[in-house]
């Protein structure tokens, strides 16, 4: 009677067994299957879920001269399709290998590179007339700056987003030359008053010499670096704030005005190169401290300078 009860519960469980549905079953992953490059093989969902999230959200890294800058995923707006990723790899044979759905954010990459262009560019510096000899100008030189390859920055960005490939980028730097050296600076104007002279060079390279009057010892014309910063065809003559020029009045363009047909202003308050009517003034200190030409010569200078042209005094 005992033997028989034992037989029957038996035979009891086994058909439990025999009815359990298949979806109660526990599955693992097929040997060396890979997803996003991680391995998953012999995992079951959870775990190889897991794996695959952390495998996703592992940081980029972005190296410049001996420092890291880390980047997340979520940087980028980044999403990835775990779940689907899981159902493939559950179904897949041994060794296969699956890709991870990932979606990001193409502005956000964009404005991600726009902000390390931001940090780590810098603009190149110009060449700088500083002086002058009576050889030519003297130069303070440029320096080269540099830019980051944002386009070539974006791709590779895009690239490790995608592929879950973590390996270090060197931020990818290109240089930028000054736009303005001594070899190609344009027109200087170098003024000797020691001997009434006016040469105009082309960066080194000197291009004419004039005779000028300039400033009496008592009106010097001032000595250093300065520049263009007016022109004016067939000006006025105004009265400047000086006792020399106590009730003059203003004379109009034409026939006998002061400052000729050109007037070539620079950054010392109320001086300028101009032509002159009065031509047995030139190659002596008879100016109020202007720089006087003859009328042709400075039509001609006119002609050849702009406004920025670097006028050096000595």
């Amino acid at each position: 009677m005992i033997l028989r009860s034992a037989a029957a519960v038996l035979a009891a469980a086994g058909a439990a067994c025999a009815a359990a549905p298949a979806s109660e079953q526990v599955h693992t992953i097929a040997p060396g299957v890979r997803v996003f490059g991680t391995p998953v093989g012999g995992l079951t969902a959870q775990p190889a879920h897991n794996q695959i999230q952390r495998a996703f959200t592992r940081p980029l890294a972005i190296v410049y001269r001996g420092q890291s800058i880390v980047a997340s995923p979520r940087d980028f707006n980044a999403q990835a399709g775990v779940e689907r990723a899981v159902r493939s790899a559950l179904a897949a044979t041994p060794r296969s290998r699956i890709g991870l759905p990932i979606a990001f954010s193409h502005q956000a990459v964009n404005a991600y590179v726009d902000g390390l262009a931001q940090r780590f560019s810098r603009r190149p510096t110009n060449a700088e007339v500083i002086g002058a000899t009576g050889d030519g100008p003297i130069f303070r030189d440029g320096r080269a700056g540099r830019a980051v390859e944002k386009e070539t920055m974006r791709r590779a960005l895009e690239q490790e987003l995608a592929s879950g490939s973590r390996s270090p980028l060197v931020l990818l730097m290109s240089a930028v030359p000054p736009s303005r050296t001594a070899a190609n600076y344009g027109p200087i104007v170098v003024i000797d008053r020691s001997v009434n002279t006016l040469k105009l060079y082309s960066s080194t390279q000197l291009v004419a010499t004039f005779h000028v009057a300039t400033g009496q010892s008592v009106y010097p014309t001032p000595s250093g670096v300065f520049s263009v910063v007016d022109m004016q065809r067939d000006p006025w003559w105004l009265p400047p704030d000086s006792s020399w020029a106590q009730g003059l009045k203003p004379v109009p363009p034409g026939p006998g005005n002061p400052l000729g047909t050109r007037w070539m202003g620079i950054s010392a308050p109320g001086v300028g190169m101009h032509g002159t009517p009065d031509d047995s003034s030139i190659g002596y200190s008879r100016s109020h401290g202007c720089i006087r030409m003859h009328i042709p010569d400075a039509e001609w200078l006119f002609n050849h300078v702009v406004i920025g042209t670097p006028v050096v005094i000595l």
